[in-house]
């Protein structure tokens, strides 16, 4: 088992920056790929972004490149998102995900092995 949770979201103005910080515990978190994805009211949860086991490959969707960044730090069990220059349609619920396989592609929801609990972002114009 896996647990997984978010930190760090939060009201912020178009244009501004958040950092969002997901602390896994349990087992070995060098052994998974870990990602963020979002959910808007209404619309299906998307993938954002993807980080391998060691942090050598990222993966982004396209409408944060150049925004975000992903990170991790194998040390402290924990990956980040820095979403900088946020736009009012990157509002949503942020969850933080961890995959079992190694990372080649972007994950794909349907094979996440652990979800957090989810952290909300709002961004106001």
């Amino acid at each position: 088992q896996v647990q997984l949770v978010e930190s760090g979201g939060g009201l912020v103005q178009a244009g501004g920056s958040l950092r969002l910080s997901c602390a896994a515990s349990g087992r070995t978190f060098s052994a998974f790929s870990m990602g963020w994805f979002r959910q808007a009211p209404g619309k299906e949860r998307e993938f954002v972004a993807a980080i391998s086991r060691s942090g050598g490959t990222t993966y982004l969707t396209d409408s944060v490149k150049g925004r975000f960044t992903i990170s991790r730090d194998n040390a402290k069990y924990t990956v980040y998102l820095q979403m900088n220059n946020l736009k009012p349609e990157d509002t949503a619920v942020y969850y933080c995900a961890a995959v079992v396989r190694s990372l080649v592609s972007p994950i794909r929801s349907s094979e996440v092995n652990y979800w957090g609990q989810g952290t909300q972002v709002t961004v106001s114009s």
